[in-house]
């Protein structure tokens, strides 16, 4: 679990597909202020996965991705919408870096679809390697950007899972207390 002692600047969690990562991390914010940032969020249709959602604390949205997107970036059945990863995204990330009144930075989540766009990876080391604290969400599977964010002394990661995931809310909260 986090490690009261160390702290680490940056808390990421991770864990399997649809484990509860965006959820423990909406919880642990519950009433909280001086967080920007995005999460992203399954589009249903049907009761059926079509896509994904862009949504910024400051109430920009945008689309991730989609089933019937037409794009030449493909993540499985997705055409993926990088100008929305840039113009929402990236753009939550440069605005939470820049306004004094953010002490957060929110980036749910780090993976395949949203590292197509090259400017997000920027954007991510530039939250990582600047000033303030980072609260987010990196998939789970080997890829050199993100076996570089995990190795990073100044990361602590936790992965969630049926088992844990009701707790760590909490857990993630008392880490926020520690660390603003």
């Amino acid at each position: 679990m986090i490690k009261e002692s160390s702290a680490k600047k940056h808390l990421l969690l991770t864990g399997r597909p649809g484990c509860g990562k965006t959820t423990v991390i909406r919880k642990a914010l519950e009433g909280r202020t001086g967080a920007g940032g995005f999460f992203t969020e399954e589009i249903l249709t049907g009761g059926k996965r079509t896509g994904f959602s862009i949504n910024a604390l400051d109430g920009r949205t945008g689309l991730l991705a989609g089933a019937g997107f037409k794009s030449p970036v493909r993540v499985g059945r997705y055409g993926v919408n990088l100008a929305d990863i840039d113009g929402v995204a990236v753009s939550s990330i440069e605005t939470a870096l820049s306004d004094p009144r953010i002490m957060l930075v929110v980036i749910d989540e780090i993976a395949s679809m949203e590292m197509s766009s090259n400017v997000f990876c920027e954007a991510v080391g530039a939250a990582l390697d600047g000033p303030k604290n980072v609260l987010g969400a990196i998939q789970m599977r080997r890829h050199p950007f993100l076996d570089d964010i995990r190795a990073r002394p100044d990361v602590e990661l936790i992965e969630v899972t049926p088992k844990n995931r009701d707790e760590l809310p909490a857990l993630v909260a008392d880490w926020l207390d520690r660390v603003l």
